[in-house]
């Protein structure tokens, strides 16, 4: 495995004037976010919260309104300084950095979508997209030129002299993208970027970031509050709740192994015919017979009930060296789908 693009370590932030000593106690003896309120004043936002993100993921970070999720992912450009805890991104120390190092890290590495565009309505599109690479000073062609670029691949090609007002919002969240993505940063940090859009229009930009995100391979943070958006977006999922993650894990291992009764509750009406796989629901062969009807192990649900439409012969479990690994009955498909 490759070394973590993002890695935080026991992360702690605490608001309020007592903050080291609220964080103290609740280390000691274990106190809930209402208990920290009530003793010392303070806010519990982030709670000993340690993950990592590999090179050219989507790490998806998911909760209710006020778990923790976006007071988490400001810490990772370091918008909020942690109480406690380190923060490593490409490599450095980022909870260590002095502003001069901050500031080039914001300008040349991170790029973030937020919920609200705000868009400088006086500039054209190109000018909006082109504002990180304006604070870097590059010159007006340069900036240009990879606004068009960035714009382009966001949809927007032909745009570049239109303003803000005479967009859909579905358009103006593309153009918040492209700004993002022309300074052409490694990393993008998005915060419930899709949430105040129409379903259609939002299933259709998740399909253009997928898309990008394919072609260009930025890793990417990605805040959401609806777990059919993260089991879409993310190849890992970390569910919070008050401020701890209570859950990290692939959508599948989320969906058919909840950790305790909050991830239960969140899962319980997700579809699995998309994410279960084969070998999730196979049972060992044990000196069984091996069927004509073989599946590969990665197939999903969907494709192993297909299977059982002809006939209800079992399935034969092909593990990609194309040995038989397993085997399927439609009692075991039909237990997968029900859940």
């Amino acid at each position: 495995m490759s070394d973590p693009q993002i890695e935080c370590r026991a992360l702690w932030k605490i608001y309020g004037k007592r903050q080291v000593e609220a964080m103290r106690a609740v280390q000691e003896r274990s106190l809930s976010k209402e208990e920290v309120r009530d003793e010392y004043g303070c806010v519990l936002g982030v709670r000993n919260v340690s993950f990592s993100v590999e090179r050219g993921e989507i790490f998806c970070i998911m909760g209710l309104s006020g778990s923790g999720k976006s007071t988490l992912v400001r810490h990772i450009n370091r918008l909020i300084d942690p109480t406690s805890g380190e923060i490593h991104v490409a490599g450095a120390r980022v909870d260590r950095m002095g502003e001069t190092e901050l500031r080039q890290l914001r300008a040349e590495k991170i790029g973030m979508v937020f919920q609200h565009m705000a868009l400088w309505p006086h500039r054209t599109l190109a000018e909006n997209a082109a504002f990180g690479l304006e604070v870097r000073d590059l010159s007006p062609p340069k900036r240009r030129a990879a606004a068009e670029k960035a714009l382009a691949a966001t949809g927007l090609e032909g745009w570049a002299d239109h303003y803000p007002d005479q967009l859909s919002g579905g358009m103006q969240q593309r153009v918040g993208l492209a700004r993002a993505l022309a300074a052409d940063p490694e990393i993008l940090l998005m915060d419930e970027p899709f949430s105040a859009l129409d379903p259609l229009i939002r299933r259709q930009l998740q399909d253009q970031f997928l898309d990008l995100s394919t072609k260009l391979k930025k890793t990417t943070v990605f805040i959401t509050h609806d777990l059919d958006e993260a089991i879409r977006m993310g190849g890992h999922i970390a569910i919070m709740n008050d401020g701890e993650i209570v859950q990290i894990g692939t959508p599948e291992e989320i969906v058919t192994r909840p950790s305790d009764d909050y991830v239960r509750e969140f899962v319980k009406g997700i579809s699995r015919i998309g994410l279960v796989r084969a070998e999730t629901i196979m049972t060992p062969l044990d000196g069984r017979q091996a069927t004509p009807k073989t599946i590969s192990t990665g197939s999903r649900l969907d494709a192993v009930i297909d299977l059982f439409l002809p006939d209800q012969q079992p399935l034969t479990v092909i593990d990609p060296l194309g040995s038989a690994v397993g085997q399927i009955t439609i009692t075991d498909a039909l237990r997968a789908l029900r859940g």
